[in-house]
């Protein structure tokens, strides 16, 4: 049975999940994916941290300690080629996005493809390609449950990740699948508000009912719960401090 430490915020918690001898393929460079791959690390995983950027995907294994590999989830050619690379896996998370926010009038094609290739059609058509042992983690996000304005692509993908999760749970069954939707969290995302990033993740923990936004250890250890935990599959774990409440 999983079990994991003591609540905490700090960036350098470890669970006690046991991933010795298994291999986690996270997609994704950002900071969420980066603390998730450190966590499986520790845990014992052999992890391969995948990306579109070279130079980013690079730096990010190098942090956590994880194999670097290529991938672009909008090229089918490019996903079918990791799987021919990597075979089989026990476990898959997907924190990749490519978010198609402004006014709908304004919105093109391309750019709500690209959204959902990465989301959706991307880590579906890479679902069916691996040879998934264990788990398949999906990364949805609160908006999908609080709309708002300039955001109904972003809205739209993440609604349709939590449902893809609980269609791919019964299509890929006894894998496990499951959704993620984290609400505000300082992954570095809102770093481009300059100095007025900590006002903003002041207010927005002010109005949660958790009363704090959240970290990317917050994410990294539900990710490795979703993961590890046997009996949970087709469901979305909404860690967003109630966000999507305030």
């Amino acid at each position: 049975m999983t079990t994991f430490a003591g609540p905490t915020a700090g960036p350098t918690a470890e669970p006690t999940a046991e991933l010795t001898g298994q291999t986690v393929l996270v997609v994704g460079t950002g900071g969420i994916a980066g603390a998730t791959a450190r966590l499986a690390r520790a845990a014992g995983a052999d992890v391969v941290l995948a990306g579109r950027d070279p130079g980013r995907t690079a730096a990010a294994a190098d942090a956590a300690r994880a194999r670097p590999e290529s991938v672009d989830l909008s090229d089918e050619r490019s996903l079918t080629a990791l799987a021919a690379r990597l075979g089989h896996v026990d476990h898959v998370v997907n924190l990749a996005a490519a978010p198609a926010n402004g006014p709908l009038r304004d919105l093109d094609r391309a750019a709500l493809v690209r959204a959902f290739d990465v989301k959706v059609f991307g880590p579906a058509l890479l679902a069916g390609r691996l040879d998934i042992g264990r788990s398949l983690t999906l990364f949805s996000g609160f908006i999908a449950w609080r709309p708002a304005a300039e955001r109904v692509a972003m809205a739209t993908a993440n609604g349709a990740t939590a449902f893809l999760a609980q269609a791919l749970a019964v299509e890929l069954a006894p894998v496990r699948v499951n959704a993620i939707s984290p609400g505000i969290v300082d992954s570095g995302s809102w770093d481009g508000l300059g100095t007025a990033k900590e006002g903003f993740l002041a207010a927005t923990a002010q109005a949660n009912p958790a009363r704090r936004t959240g970290t990317v250890t917050d994410l990294a250890q539900a990710t490795l719960f979703a993961m590890t935990n046997p009996f949970l599959t087709a469901t979305t774990l909404h860690v967003d401090g109630g966000g999507r409440f305030a």
